[in-house]
């Protein structure tokens, strides 16, 4: 079963970190994600701009909205993901918590639905 692994951001934690630390988290992610991409359990993983770069919109009544930058002001934001292939979502928080982000944030594993279940249940 897949599971989305999200890596959510306190920039005041990170900041906090002693020099150098941060640029030694990264290291060692990326090793990990290589070697969990090596035996096939890591599907996909990405970094996300800043909030401030973003574009969110909503749609009510038949109007859309577009605001810059992100929809709501936290102190965490999503900041990345990896996709993970895991047996069952034990597992998953296992791999999940053998990356250093939670030190700075907050990790989030949530199980993928198949959207090709989802697709057969809506078709016409």
């Amino acid at each position: 079963m897949k599971y989305l692994v999200m890596i959510y951001n306190d920039d005041e934690l990170i900041e906090a970190l002693p020099d150098g630390e941060y640029a030694t988290m990264m290291r060692g992610c990326i090793r990990h994600a290589d070697e969990l991409r090596e035996d096939g359990t890591l599907k996909d993983s990405q970094m996300l701009a800043p909030p401030a770069q973003a574009v969110s919109l909503r749609t009510r009544g038949g109007r859309t909205t577009f605001l810059d930058g992100p929809f709501a002001e936290a102190k965490e934001y999503l900041g990345g993901f990896n996709l993970i292939e895991a047996a069952d979502m034990d597992e998953a928080v296992r791999i999940a918590q053998q990356f250093p982000w939670s030190r700075t944030g907050r990790i989030e594993v949530r199980p993928v639905v198949d959207f090709g279940e989802v697709r057969e249940q809506f078709a016409d």
